[in-house]
């Protein structure tokens, strides 16, 4: 194994599964619809400029060393904020946060841009990503890697502090509509 890019090098697909077709991009939405995810926002800061988005595209890596991978489309404002900065937030929503998460994924067609952070108290921590108060738990992190993944980037990144309350409702997102999880 290459440490330097931490790719398996000499491992190869089946050849007989690599020649099938996947299946189509609405019956993969389709079906992880039924997928129930924590909701989340996503926030960078770039000297004076700042963005966000709603995501449910992410995951822990590892506890040693604390990553998580963040996933984000390429066409969102976020993405460029996040690789010019090299930091983000991830602040995992409680249910009583779903306006702000409508906010966030644009549901709310007259907030646009840095008129998102008007919703919810916002700090910073470590990186100088934007995290916002009252959420389950926040991960403010440092990007270590960007993968080129179709539509998203795939950031990995390293937590540098993180934030959390022990009470609460979690919001999720499942079959196209948020609902609220007790802890």
């Amino acid at each position: 194994m290459n440490k330097e890019i931490n790719q398996v090098l000499d491992w190869t697909p089946n050849a007989k599964l690599a020649a099938m077709p996947t299946i189509s991009s609405d019956d993969h939405r389709y079906g992880m619809r039924h997928f129930a995810v924590g909701v989340t926002i996503i926030s960078a800061a770039d000297g004076e400029q700042k963005a966000g988005l709603t995501a449910t595209a992410v995951c822990s890596v590892t506890a040693d060393p604390p990553r998580l991978v963040v996933f984000v489309n390429k066409d969102v404002a976020a993405s460029d904020v996040i690789l010019n900065s090299g930091a983000l937030c991830v602040n995992i929503l409680a249910s009583e946060q779903e306006e702000i998460a409508k906010v966030f994924a644009g549901m709310n067609k007259e907030v646009h841009g840095e008129a998102r952070f008007e919703y919810g108290q916002w700090r910073e921590l470590v990186t100088g990503a934007p995290s916002l108060d009252g959420t389950l738990a926040n991960f403010d992190c440092r990007v270590i890697k960007v993968f080129d993944e179709s539509t998203h980037n795939a950031f990995l990144c390293e937590v540098m502090a993180t934030c959390e309350r022990d009470d609460g409702e979690a919001l999720i997102y499942l079959n196209g509509a948020f609902r609220s999880v007790p802890q």
